[in-house]
């Protein structure tokens, strides 16, 4: 779409608002429905050898407390459990790609879903970023209130009559 075509119309704005947004949904369920996939992978695996090739991966210290928080999971993890985080995955990512549709497709109840899921990801995403502050809790937090913000704006303009 033109540039200047794109300034004039708060309609193509929003249209193109609520597509990135969408493009963001989807791809968080991808990310989420690949990694559900890995955890399918472990099944029947050696969880205890994969916790240390993980941990000497990262280059972590042996005796520190990441190598030992990796032998704990691995420790009580089941294949049982293993198949609820893949099921858990899946969910996610349908939930994530039916709201991706609704908002490309401009619904409101997409819009409204996405405003109130963001909202519940907000304090726990300030809580981790104040604990332990880090470049991506950054960036995680603007995008999502920068996200926030958007849909609030949309859903309360849309919300007033229009004045003639």
């Amino acid at each position: 779409m033109d540039p200047v075509a794109l300034s004039r119309n708060p309609s193509a704005k929003v249209s193109v608002g609520l597509r990135t947004v969408a493009v963001f949904e989807a791809a968080k369920g991808a990310i989420v429905l690949l990694i559900g996939c890995g955890v399918l992978h472990l099944i029947h695996k050696n969880l205890d050898d994969i916790a240390e090739r993980i941990a000497e991966a990262l280059h972590v210290n042996p005796e520190g407390k990441l190598s030992n928080l990796f032998v704990e999971l691995a420790n009580h993890t089941t294949d049982r459990t293993l198949w609820v985080l893949a099921l858990g995955a899946l969910v996610y990512a349908a939930v994530r790609w039916i709201e991706a549709y609704g908002l490309w497709q401009k619904r409101e109840w997409a819009q409204w879903f996405e405003l109130l899921s963001i909202a519940l990801y907000l304090p726990p995403e300030l809580y981790w970023l104040l604990r332990h502050p880090s470049w991506l809790k950054w960036g995680v937090l603007v995008t999502n209130l920068v996200i926030f913000v958007f849909m609030l704006t949309l859903r309360v303009k849309f919300a007033q009559p229009s004045k003639r």
